[in-house]
């Protein structure tokens, strides 16, 4: 089956191959700069999408590379690894991350990307246990920036405010974030928040800092382990990159607004060439969407869905965590049977948000899903697929068995296209939209199918 490539990531111009060494403006120039590990899969796509935007070549591993996987993209400037820390314990964090990031020890700075909603727990997704074994790992004094304006995510004094729709709400009134199955955020102040779950002294570079055009000396005076930037425009994004670049931090956590914050940094030191992406998504006759996701934002897309000709088929969710091969056996049956007729099938398990007895079940229900997926692709040849959900991309994505994920073309703010590397040819090549619960219009699906935005 044959898929269209969207370019060699490893590829680099002229102008950046004659420039590989030595200094630009004053600062040394690198082969990488960048390295992330992703707390779930759809964040993990978000960063690719801001390095795309920033024109930085860069791949996405679904594990830890090997040193062969890593040199069929030995040109890259900047390399992720997607992982699934949001639904884990501090516990599972010690065994798994400080490998992780020992894979990505030669980028010059490494970020623990998070959602920008920065939902967590002492429990389940700890930041506060991230940003230690980060620091541990890598010493000095960490970044903290959790401010993304191109999400529509904002913090002002320390606290983190999010969009729901065409309204803006703090973050422990946010209509979903609050009140979210695993991980509500019931604080919207970040360092109070994030201390439940660390004993790490955070310091604020607040706006009237970024404002008056002091950050950097708000960083540098802060006697403790790491320093928060609030941010509400891409103006004090930027402001917090010059002072990540400055300092040459070597850690940070937060929202792909640490990524942005980078490639302004990065372009106005001469350290990448402002090249922006010329790529276009084309449409595709069929689309198999799978959603885990109890959004409102992704129930009013599924209840859009049919108007859009999408035959949808609700999951057994009790069935699925099981593990029973016949519900898996009737979604996929339902599935072709939608392709063929329609050429639009929608699985998904739930239509909102499911109340506080729901059970948090995210991995074992998106590894179900994974493995219906899967056959879906193999059977069908499909082109593209959509997932619904971080905990569904995350866990669903891994059972595909893709190697590395590219960044293919724009769709949505957050939610790109994206394209499969794998050993095996029936997945090679795929294309993933990887959306999270609250991303995308209510006409979503139809528009990845069409290749343009919602």
């Amino acid at each position: 089956m044959g898929r269209r490539r969207c370019g060699d990531p490893g590829r680099r111009s002229g102008r950046e191959v004659a420039r590989a060494e030595g200094r630009v403006g004053g600062v040394q120039r690198v082969s990488l700069l960048y390295g992330y590990y992703g707390d779930d899969f759809t964040g993990s796509t978000d960063v690719l999408e801001q390095l795309a935007e920033g024109g930085v070549p860069a791949v996405l591993f679904l594990s830890q590379p090997d040193a062969e996987l890593r040199a069929r993209f030995a040109g890259v400037r900047a390399i992720g690894i997607a992982g699934d820390s949001r639904s884990r314990s501090p516990g599972w964090m010690d065994a798994h991350l400080p490998d992780a990031y020992s894979a990505l020890r030669d980028a010059v700075t490494v970020h623990y990307k998070t959602c920008s909603t920065f939902d967590s727990s002492p429990q389940i997704g700890s930041i506060g246990r991230a940003l230690d074994l980060g620091r541990e790992a890598f010493g000095g004094r960490a970044a903290i920036l959790v401010a993304a304006p191109h999400l529509r995510r904002y913090v002002v004094f320390g606290n983190l405010f999010a969009a729901a729709g065409s309204v803006v709400h703090r973050i422990d009134r946010h209509p979903t974030m609050s009140r979210h199955p695993v991980t509500p955020m019931h604080e919207a102040d970040l360092v109070r928040h994030l201390a439940g779950q660390t004993d790490a002294r955070i310091a604020l570079a607040s706006l009237e800092d970024i404002r008056s055009g002091t950050a950097d000396t708000a960083f540098d005076k802060a006697d403790t382990d790491a320093v928060l930037f609030d941010g509400i425009t891409m103006d004090d994004v930027s402001a917090a990159g010059a002072v990540l670049l400055a300092r040459q931090v070597r850690f940070a956590v937060g929202s792909s607004g640490v990524t942005r914050a980078l490639v302004l940094a990065w372009r106005h030191a001469g350290l990448i060439d402002a090249a922006p992406p010329q790529a276009r998504a084309r449409a595709v006759d069929r689309l198999l969407v799978v959603s885990g996701s109890c959004s409102p934002v992704t129930a009013r897309q599924i209840e859009r869905s049919a108007a859009d000709g999408f035959s949808a088929t609700r999951a057994e969710v009790a069935a699925l965590l099981s593990g029973s091969a016949a519900e898996e056996d009737r979604l996929v049956a339902a599935a072709l049977d939608a392709l063929q007729s329609k050429g639009k099938a929608l699985l998904h398990t739930a239509e909102g948000p499911l109340g506080t007895a729901a059970p948090a079940a995210g991995e074992r229900l998106g590894q179900a899903l994974g493995r219906v997926a899967r056959r879906l692709v193999r059977q069908a040849g499909l082109n593209r697929v959509l997932f619904a959900g971080g905990d569904t991309s995350s866990h669903g994505v891994a059972q595909l068995g893709i190697d590395a994920l590219t960044w293919a073309a724009p769709l949505e703010p957050g939610a790109p296209l994206v394209t499969a590397h794998s050993a095996d040819p029936l997945i090679d090549g795929l294309e993933l939209v990887l959306k999270g619960g609250q991303m995308g219009g209510e006409g979503f699906f139809e528009a990845v199918r069409l290749g343009t935005a919602s």
